[in-house]
This record gives structure tokens, sequence and C-alpha cells, in this order.
């Protein structure tokens, strides 16, 4: 006798990369087994893709989100292949990084940053640190084990390590210009957990980076240098070939979670905003914590968490006549200490880091602007905006000219900030929350990593969880 198994439905909640995600691998098991599962994802805005958002026009390619991404367990790289757009993905041009620390630029060694073999010495005689500086910098290479604790400002163990300014002119003005983040609030653990691998393997920071080719962001799990990575035509590319892809998944776009309530079975209701309900057998929120926290009214469990710390930016992204900048004609990009004289967090020469994003003849420029405790600098008019960062241009690499054109995108609480005791925090509340909801699963970027890489990496594993629940239950397998 033949069983015909009850067809069950999963709701994505948002249309992120990692509601994408989710929502592609889920469905390209289901099609290959034959699973009796319906899929659908609900996204509040008319366009998927979240932050990541191209703009191509005349022709330019604009990143009003990120730009690229660091693909150190290939996850990005897995997820093109699987869509057949691996030939599109490119990496970035070399050149110079800077650090600007008063109302000058100091060229830092790029493997100091990217991985590969990180040289000492060009570390030591680089102008960033002072002669003092140095000498404490150097001090790690003698520097026993240092006990620390379970979780720890990330500026704390670099201090302890490499003194307060290789924080404050390094390690500080990178996270800033990448997340936007206090390095006296993020968490170690949370951030960068394999440095106290380092540590205890090699005792010195400085020779276990030399020894395993990791960089300080000490990501890169095998030898070799790491590459801002992308695609020719732009992020949104990926983004695209997701939704093309998505040919069994019900899309939803301009609709909003109101509530998700359980019902006395352990099916869900998802109450939208335009007045209709979705009955769900499972559900999947990819939103941020504290949109998530207003969506289940009724979770005793969110209740007792506090909302989650977030960064505001805008990106800035200018174009200019070429020659329109005299110095550091090499220069890939610069970070800013907040030792400077300068409102802009980092700068990136577009036009040399990738081979297309300009017309012949004109220079690309993209700066961020706003950081954690600086965030009213985003609310100006985007005149003052621009007014403040061809100020800093000109008295940073000598721009002396208008631009052709400004876009200016701000992102408001885009940044989610891991402070202190994030991961155990996050653990904490998802374990007791899924005994309030067991039929729902919470991931994204405001749990288990931030970047693009991160959140594929959690799509795909949710995926695979919903799937194994799916089996547990014997309902679809």
């Amino acid at each position: 006798m033949r069983v015909t198994l009850k067809r069950k439905k999963v709701v994505i909640v948002g249309g992120g990369i990692t509601g994408l995600t989710t929502a592609y691998y889920l469905q390209q098991k289901t099609k290959a087994h034959n699973l009796p599962i319906d899929i659908v994802l609900i996204e509040a805005s008319l366009r998927l893709g979240g932050k990541i958002h191209t703009v191509r026009q005349n022709g330019y390619i604009i990143e009003r989100g990120p730009e690229s991404f660091f693909d150190t367990g290939s996850s990005v790289r897995k997820l093109a292949r699987d869509l057949n757009i691996e030939h599109e993905m490119i990496q970035n041009n070399y050149g110079r990084t800077f650090i600007a620390v008063g109302s000058k630029l100091h060229q830092i060694p790029s493997n100091i940053l990217l991985g590969g073999s990180p040289k000492i010495l060009p570390f030591m005689t680089s102008n960033v640190l002072s002669l003092m500086g140095k000498f404490r910098a150097a001090g790690d290479l003698l520097l026993p084990k240092l006990p620390h604790a379970a979780d720890e400002p990330i500026s704390e163990f670099f201090n302890r390590r490499f003194g307060k300014e290789v924080v404050e002119n390094l390690v500080e003005p990178v996270l800033a210009g990448t997340f936007a983040g206090d390095v006296d609030h993020l968490s170690m653990q949370s951030m960068f957990p394999q440095f106290y691998q380092l540590e205890k393997e090699y005792r010195s920071l400085l020779l276990g980076m030399k020894k395993t080719g990791k960089g300080i962001y000490a990501l890169v799990d095998t030898p070799g240098e790491l590459h801002y990575e992308s695609f020719e035509n732009g992020l949104e590319s990926l983004i695209e070939s997701l939704e093309k892809a998505l040919t069994d998944v019900t899309i939803l776009k301009g609709l909003k979670v109101n509530s998700i309530e359980k019902n006395n079975d352990d099916t869900h209701l998802v109450e939208l905003n335009d007045g209709t309900s979705i009955q769900a057998d499972k559900i999947v929120v990819t939103t941020p914590f504290n949109v998530t926290k207003k969506i289940f009214p009724d979770s005793t469990t969110m209740l007792k968490v506090p909302d989650m710390n977030y960064a505001t930016i805008a990106t800035v992204t200018m174009a200019f006549e070429k020659g329109s900048m005299q110095k550091y004609e090499d220069a890939l990009n610069f970070f800013v200490s907040r030792n400077s004289h300068f409102a802009i967090t980092s700068c990136t020469w577009s036009h040399r880091k990738w081979d297309n994003v300009s017309p012949d003849g004109q220079e690309l420029l993209r700066v961020y602007i706003g950081r954690v405790g600086d965030e009213s600098i985003v609310e100006l008019p985007d005149s003052e905006i621009e007014k403040i960062v061809l100020q800093d241009l000109e008295r940073a690499v000598g721009l002396n000219a208008q631009p052709l054109l400004t876009t200016v995108a701000r992102w408001k609480e885009a940044m989610p900030q891991y402070t202190i005791g994030h991961e155990l925090r996050m653990s904490t509340m998802k374990e007791q929350f899924y005994q309030e909801f067991p039929n729902v699963l919470l991931t994204g970027s405001s749990y288990e990593g931030i970047s693009i890489p991160d959140c594929v990496l959690q799509g795909r594993n949710t995926a695979e969880q919903l799937l194994s629940q799916f089996a547990e239950s014997k309902v679809a397998m």
C-alpha cells in the first residue's frame, strides 16, 4: 500500500542573502528527493538582497551596500558553482594599503591584513607606529601565553599582545572601516576566536601569523593570500541568480510579518501586515534580532534578552575625471584611525580594485562614513555629506575636483555589533527559544557572522537542519 504524505509548508522570513540561500538549498533538496514541502519566502521590501544592492548605470557599477567579501571557507564559491555563475567571480587587483593617523597616510604591509606570510620587518618599519610603539609591538615575540577570560573586548586582547598603538592605529581603524565597530566593546570570541588558537599553539601571534599565513583577520584556514572577491557585474548578480533559480518557491515582496503565533498542534500562524495570514509547519526567521523580537510578542525568552546594538553607516560613491588625484597613484584603499583629522572611516579606489566599475577616463572612489558613537553624521543631507567627504579626500589624497556623480546610501542600524558575551548570550537564547517554538529556526547576521560568506553558510546549514528535522519526524523522508 502506498502512503501519501501530507504536504508541509516552510515559511522563510527575510529575503536577504541568508533567507535566499536557505530557500535555494531547501528547494534543491526538495526537488532532488521529491519531498512534499512547499516553500514561501516573505520580504518586507520590494526587492530581494537586503544590503546587497548594485546600481548599474552609464558604464558604472556602484555598490550601495557591501562591495566585496573574503570567502575564507568557499561558501560563496560553492553557491556560485551550484548556480552556474562561478565563472563570473572576480578577485581584486593589487595595490597599497594605508592607515590615516593624524593628517597623514601611512602604508602598512598588505599581508598583515590579508594573510599570506606576514613579514615582520616591514611591519616594524612602517610609520604607522612610533618607535616606542614598535618596541612594544615587538614584545609579542617575547611574551608568554597570556591568560584570558571566556570573552573579552578586542582592544583588550590586542593591547595585551601588541600595545595600545597597534590597537589604535591598526586594529581599530580596519575594524571601524569594515564593520563600523567599537573595539572596546566588540567580542573577541565572536569576531576573532582563531587568534586565541594562534596564541595557544605558537605563543607569539606574530610568529603564529608568519607560520600559518594568517593575516590580521586570522581567518584563513590554508596558507596563501586572501583576496577580496566579487562578481564581474556586481554583487547583486548573486541575488539575481538566486531569485531566478527559486522556481519552486513562492516569493512575496512588499509584505511585512507582524507576528508569529504558535497553534495548539505546533504549527504556526504567520500574520502579515495586509491582514492575511499563512499557516506554516516550519519557519525560518532571518530578520535582524531587534526586528525578530517584535515578531514574537509572546516569547518570554525574547523579552529577557536586551536589544542588540547596530551601527548606522553610509556609503558614498563618487566619480571623477582621470587624474583628479595626484597622490598615492598605486593605492588601493586606506583606513582611518580615531587619532586622525578625518570624518570618513575608509576609502577605496574602486576603479583600481576592480577593472570594470567605471567608464574609460574616469575614476571611482567609495567611502564609508559613520561608526558606533558617530551616527549623527549619517543623518546629514547628501550635500553636506558630499562636502565633508570632499574635504577629507582633499587633505588625504590631494583631490581637487568636483565629482561627476555622487551616490549616498544610508544604512540605518545595518551592522550588528557582537558585544562581549555575544556567543554565549545567543546560544543560550536560542536553546530556550526553541523550547518555546520548536518549529522555528533563527539565523542570519545577528547570530553567527555578519559577512556574506558567513550568511551563505548559515543559510545552507539552516536548510540542512530543516531537512534533518523533517527526517527525524518521518514526515518528508
